[in-house]
């Protein structure tokens, strides 16, 4: 059998591997547009930054190297134009010499990528992207003529990693973004601190604004401001790249990816599909979604070298689970956010809680903001957030495991963790979301919002801060009187019987001891949901709005 595969980066590349490996007899010919085949693209910001200081780093493999060692027919330089599905063949122009030729397959491997999206400004076609290792190459060409500021236009992932990394450099940098907050993937609450770290390294953040020209020295913006940009690069997301497929009249899926089975099969079973040009399946709800992550473009082409095989095999949906490095920080996320469940009218239960990354007791512990999502009976874990030191990545990979496994989030409670003072607490962050969502399924403990606090008040609610006087005096929500939880059983009788109170601490765990107390003497009370920490971020964020 002759398998041809377009795209030799990521997906492409893991499926021709796992079909060697399978199978020692089969014809595998692999066709790359570029010049490369295998390379790191995840660790193109870093090199732009000179954390990665040899461009060799990037490229782990040559086409001569992997086609040693798996016997593979590797051709750079040459483009698939396109397929005849009756005849099975394939239309393949060689880049370098420009010659035409037709290859025939019995099984067609799609793994084409996808394309950056350039919007439709003046003076855009000086701006670089960031998607191979040519693409670094031109930005690192422009640093070496003198760039001295910088203009990144898109605040997700690779425009924040590219923007940290132009500043590692020594540029003056500006960060613009359409949405409301850079990394938009995250509730409002949760990019607060993110931002804040960029800002604090000297990075201008310039949100809800649209760039409308780039004239060559400058960037202007909807909002009349001309930043000045010796150096452009754009990272506002990237598109599927599905001309070939399209034209070869297979189905294209409602976001625009190639629509394929859980065999990774198009339309046109003979023909799969794997990578960022692919469609994938949502955890939560089943449907197509986008998901341009490496790990699953790896994970989707072994799957498809197996299906070609006819082993069994079934790709499991996607949580989108991703993370990222923000200078001194960690973020990552797993499932739907709180912004998205709201918009999709989902039920849904918030958790928040700040833990240290390991035994407040030995030296070294970093914070971290965790916010975990819960369908309210099933307990189901909808999604979570990360945010903090060291720690975060452990903490998200534990929470993805636990949602892919189906693991209802009271249960989080039960999961033996490993432990000892410089790794971890003896009640790990895990676990406490675990107790949490516990006692909230159960109905120990009730809890409101950061952005529901203000209708609650002006609804009649009393506030009590149950923090020391010295965090009190040194700044507290408005109308809250200071009753600490240490002497709240002595002061009942400041707390009025008849109206719903909601108390609140720093990060929560006091005031979940408060509420218990006042429960326990008939009180209708609430804690703030991890306490004025998180209400602080919201504040930031929006001004009291929620996601």
């Amino acid at each position: 059998m002759k398998t041809i595969v377009v795209g030799g980066v990521a997906g492409g590349m893991s499926t021709a591997a796992r079909l060697r490996r399978l199978d020692e007899s089969a014809e595998i010919v692999v066709l790359e547009r570029g010049p490369h085949v295998s390379y790191a693209n995840c660790g193109l910001p870093y090199r732009v930054g000179g954390v990665i200081a040899e461009r060799e780093a990037l490229l782990p493999h040559s086409p001569a190297s992997l086609s040693a060692r798996l016997a593979l027919d590797i051709r750079v330089r040459h483009e698939a134009l396109a397929v005849d599905r009756e005849a099975r063949t394939l239309l393949v122009r060689d880049l370098t010499t420009g010659e035409e030729y037709e290859e025939g397959w019995d099984r067609l491997v799609l793994a084409p990528g996808a394309r950056p999206v350039v919007p439709d400004v003046p003076g855009v076609e000086r701006a670089l992207t960031l998607r191979d290792v040519t693409d670094t190459d031109r930005v690192l060409e422009r640093l070496g003529t003198g760039a001295r500021t910088a203009v990144v236009i898109g605040g997700g992932f690779i425009g924040v990693e590219t923007a940290e990394n132009l500043r590692l450099r020594g540029l003056g940098v500006t960060l613009v973004e359409l949405a409301d907050r850079i990394l938009p993937h995250l509730d409002p609450e949760m990019a607060v601190a993110p931002a804040a770290e960029l800002a604090r390294h000297g990075v201008v953040i310039r949100t809800g604004t649209k760039v409308v020209r780039v004239p060559p020295d400058a960037v202007e913006t909807s909002d009349g401001e001309r930043l000045p940009a010796d150096l452009v690069l754009l990272a506002v997301g990237v598109r599927p790249e599905i001309d070939l497929a399209r034209a070869a009249g297979l189905v294209i899926g409602p976001r625009g990816g190639i629509a394929v089975d859980e065999r990774m099969r198009t339309s046109d079973p003979r023909i799969l599909a794997v990578g960022d040009a692919a469609e994938k399946r949502d955890a939560l709800s089943g449907e197509p979604v986008l998901i341009p992550l490496a790990n699953l473009a790896n994970r989707h082409g072994r799957l498809a070298a197996d299906a070609i095989l006819d082993r069994p095999v079934a790709a499991r949906p996607c949580a989108g689970t991703s993370i990222l490095r923000v200078l001194d920080l960690t973020v990552a996320a797993c499932g739907w956010s709180e912004t998205r469940l709201r918009a999709a009218g989902r039920p849904h239960r918030v958790i928040h809680t700040h833990p240290a990354s390991h035994a407040g007791y030995y030296p070294g512990a970093e914070p971290m903001s965790l916010k975990l999502l819960v369908e309210p009976g099933s307990e189901r874990i909808l999604g979570a957030q990360a945010v903090g030191g060291e720690g975060v990545d452990k903490r998200i990979d534990v929470l993805a495991t636990a949602m892919a496994a189906g693991l209802p989030a009271p249960r989080l409670a039960d999961i033996e963790l490993a432990y000892a003072p410089p790794y971890g607490a003896a009640r790990d962050p895990i676990t406490m979301l675990g107790h949490i969502a516990e006692n909230l399924a159960d109905g120990t403990a009730r809890t409101v919002q950061w952005h529901e606090v203000d209708a609650a008040r002006e609804a009649g609610a009393t506030l009590v801060d149950v923090r020391t006087p010295a965090e009190y005096a040194a700044g507290a929500l408005p109308g809250a009187v200071n009753i600490p939880v240490d002497e709240l059983r002595e002061r009942l009788g400041e707390v009025p019987p008849d109206s719903r109170v909601i108390v609140y601490c720093r990060v929560g765990a006091r005031g979940h001891v408060a509420a218990r107390i006042l429960a326990g003497h008939g009180r209708d009370v609430r804690n703030l949901d991890g306490g004025l920490l998180t209400r602080r971020a919201g504040e930031a964020a929006g001004g009291g709005r929620r996601p």
